[in-house]
């Protein structure tokens, strides 16, 4: 059941979430305060949904209405002690008891949660997210003095009440959906770069699409002012038009930043040309006048960047934002951009999650609730510090405070020798052009090279019914079926033909010089968390430069951003190889009941699955391991600086001593030497007996280890003894140690790992017992660590 609220054009807006200066001003950037709430807010679902199931029924039963028999119309459990109002930041949550009367209806607080009893944890835990939205929500209500934000405010908090109490989903309903205009903004600084700037050589044309991300970055976290504000600064200008665009900016971008309970949208991917108009003026002025201000404290290598090239960019852009004639807005517009319903994803967009432009000019304090009226949500912040981009922090990712606190490490490299190393490495002019393309570089050097001249381009595009064809897309989907049909030639060309030209599927291709080269076509089910990836192929004579590889790392980026984080294919004989390479395995991670009935079962295929990490930038990742292994390799040569001294030689040899300590050795122990660790050898038999006990008891209480508690019977499984020569499982393992045969770890870890490469070497490893002997073994040897027993 979906919940509704109508929200009408020109409504009261809700009041922003971002900063907002104390005194009533043109707005701003949202920054650390607005990732400090949103983080916090993420810790204490985190906390409540780890709570027992007793104390979530509690919580959902203050906003659940009565149960009671009689028809009681109570909509909400009410304690007899009720908090101050408005609430206080520090007022600890509501604690009942199940038998406790309500305030208004008189009725136990069970009988409001009576219809919780069977629901799943999952829809436990989904209400739980929105009782603390609906709270948080309130909060800002009480502590918001302007009167419209109030207003809306209390209608989305409405909103979400209602949605607890109908078990249902919270959703906006408007006259319109995102997006409100075509082409977005997003899309309009990218036909901006290709228009002003696609004759410029690679570098400096990579300098403009810097900028661009920059901009597009700072739009996405922009404090748009209120209308009242505005009508006060611009008496005369379109007051109600700009009061429908704040109104959804704050609906649908804002707000779920904090209220994840609602659906979250970039600002620049829904809101077009109007948007960006009512807000360049002010937001130009403020980003370069805060540049001035805090020029001394910007990185060194953003100075130039930000000082000299970013004026002269948003200088050309305000032409075109506010020139009538501008080819940039027109959604025919063929300089790379798609007129489709499927936008063409180009090198320049918002920034991926924490992935920021530049290093924060000044450091982040986490601004505290003020007493005054402003709402909690609102918070101030460097206008050019670096928002966390994209999603809200998830409650497993530490906390600004906790990676402070985090202990040093015994044999942790200071940060200043980092750094200065750094400074050794960060200039390209200093590794030679040819070491790029040696034997051991990346397989995606060559084709990020190319990729940065502008020689090769990559666009995400499909078929779209509803739209007006694109004739350049149509092209580029022609050029695909082409290349798909001669690289797979035991592919029916009508079948690679329909799924190319399939609305529902989406290709990302590869184009050099205006032509169609490789591609990946894919399907995305987000109801189910993977993509299908269908065909991928790169033509005959443009393979082995790298271009597969480059071509995958931008399709796991894509999905990244997309929230997509599993990759399904039946790979043949020829494909399996390459997508080893790509982090593909025979291990799939999708439940199967997720993807059954869903893609097509492939005869003499091999079904393969990829876990995408959104940690992981994918694009530069070959450049960031490459990176670090020069800054060791610099910090190897220094420690070898430091530590060149020669010493005489051993003397005490002529002496007649035939053997001496490695430690005893002069100067050993500065090379970095250290004695091996080995793992504690348990000298107490009865010491010993007990822990090897306690660990083969918790192996053979694993759910993974029902193959392996007793000898493989011959019946079951023929041929086992011709294959494997020397068996072993559980049963024997604990006869052994009954008689005490285990005198050292060794024989015990022995015995024990027989298990599991027995088991792999028998079966496939897309078995179950395969899988089992993995997992199993892993759990196994965290017991052995646990228990002292091996080097941690």
């Amino acid at each position: 059941m979906a919940d509704s609220a109508g929200i009408q054009q020109g409504s009261p807006a809700i009041g922003a979430v971002g900063s907002a200066p104390a005194a009533p001003g043109p707005g701003g950037a949202e920054g650390s305060g607005a990732a400090g709430g949103s983080a916090r807010i993420s810790v204490k679902k985190a906390q409540l949904r780890s709570s027992p199931r007793p104390k979530k029924l509690e919580k959902l039963g203050v906003y659940s209405s009565c149960k009671a028999e009689g028809a009681c119309k109570c909509n909400g459990w009410k304690s007899q002690n009720p908090p101050p109002t408005p609430p206080r930041s520090e007022q600890p949550p509501i604690t009942a008891n199940l038998q406790e009367p309500c305030r208004s209806c008189s009725h136990s607080l069970g009988d409001h949660v009576t219809h919780l009893e069977h629901v799943p944890e999952d829809e436990i835990n989904r209400l739980l997210g929105i009782v603390l939205d609906v709270e948080y929500l309130n909060t800002c209500v009480h502590k918001e003095e302007d009167a419209d934000t109030k207003q809306v405010y209390f209608s989305l908090f409405k909103l979400l009440r209602k949605s607890i109490l109908q078990m249902g989903k919270p959703t906006l309903e408007a006259q319109e959906s995102p997006p409100f205009e075509r082409p977005s903004i997003e899309q309009g600084v990218n036909n901006f770069v290709q228009y002003k700037f696609s004759h410029l050589p690679s570098k400096e044309r990579q300098t403009i699409v810097e900028l661009a991300k920059m901009f597009l970055n700072q739009i996405n976290y922009w404090q748009l002012e209120t209308p009242s504000q505005r009508r006060q600064r611009l008496p005369n200008d379109d007051t109600a038009g700009y009061k429908a665009n704040y109104t959804r900016w704050l609906c649908y971008c804002n707000v779920p930043q904090f209220c994840d309970s609602l659906p979250r949208y970039e600002t620049t991917q829904i809101f077009g040309r109007t948007l960006l108009r009512s807000v360049f003026t002010v937001m130009r002025k403020q980003l370069l006048e805060q540049a001035r201000q805090e020029k001394d404290k910007l990185p060194p290598e953003k100075r130039t960047l930000i000082l000299t090239h970013f004026p002269k960019f948003l200088s050309m852009l305000e032409e075109e934002v506010y020139s009538h004639s501008s080819p940039i807005w027109n959604q025919d517009f063929l300089a790379g951009v798609s007129g489709g319903q499927v936008p063409v994803h180009t090198v320049i967009s918002a920034p991926p999650v924490a992935r920021p432009l530049y290093y924060s000019i000044s450091p982040a304090s986490s601004v505290e609730l003020s007493s005054g009226g402003v709402s909690p949500a609102r918070k101030t912040s460097s206008v050019l510090e670096p928002s966390p981009v994209g999603e809200k922090r998830k409650p497993s990712e530490p906390l600004p405070q906790e990676e402070s606190k985090k202990p040093r490490v015994v044999g942790d490299i200071p940060m200043d020798l980092i750094n200065e190393v750094m400074a050794t490495i960060a200039d390209p002019a200093a590794i030679p052009e040819n070491s790029l393309l040696s034997a051991h570089s990346a397989r995606d050097e060559a084709a990020r090279l190319e990729e940065r001249r502008g020689v090769i381009e990559f666009h995400v595009i499909g078929n779209s019914l509803n739209q007006k064809p694109n004739k350049r897309i149509l092209m580029w989907l022609v050029g695909l079926q082409n290349v798909f049909s001669h690289q797979l030639p035991r592919m029916p060309k009508e079948y690679i033909t329909r799924l190319v030209f399939d609305p529902k599927h989406k290709t990302l291709s590869l184009i050099k010089d205006g032509r169609v080269i490789g591609g990946i076509c894919f399907r995305m089910f987000p109801s189910q968390g993977f993509t299908e990836i269908v065909f991928c192929a790169v033509t005959s004579n443009e393979q082995v430069k790298g271009y597969g590889t480059h071509l995958m790392n931008h399709l796991k980026e894509y999905h990244i951003k997309h929230e997509i984080l599993n990759f399904l294919t039946y790979a043949d004989e020829y494909a399996i190889g390459y997508f080893k390479k790509q982090g593909f395995s025979k291990d799939i991670k999708v439940p199967k009941a997720k993807y059954m009935g869903y893609i097509k079962d492939y005869e003499g295929a091999t079904l393969m699955g990829c876990e995408l990490n959104p940690s992981i930038p994918y694009t530069e990742f070959s450049v960031i391991i490459k990176k670090q292994k020069e800054i060791i390799k610099k910090l190897i040569e220094r420690k070898q600086a430091q530590i060149r001294k020669v010493y005489p030689g051993l003397s005490c040899f002529k002496e007649g001593v035939r053997q001496i300590p490695i430690e005893n050795i002069p100067g050993i122990r500065e090379t970095g030497w250290k004695p091996l660790s080995k793992g504690k050898e348990v000298k107490d038999p009865d010491q010993l007996y007990s822990t090897l006990k306690t660990i083969l008891q918790h192996v053979k209480s694993h759910q993974n280890a029902w193959p392996f508690m007793e000898p493989v019977k011959k019946t079951e499984a023929p041929g086992y003894y011709q294959v494997i020569r020397f068996p072993m499982d559980l049963k024997t393992m604990s006869e052994r140690l009954k008689s005490r045969y285990y005198t050292t770890r060794k024989l015990f870890m022995a015995d024990m790992q027989r298990i599991f490469t027995n088991c792999r070497e028998y079966n496939p490893p897309e078995s179950e017992y395969y899988k089992c002997a993995n997992l199993l073994e892993k759990f196994f040897y965290t017991k052995i660590k646990e228990a002292g027993l091996m080097e941690k």
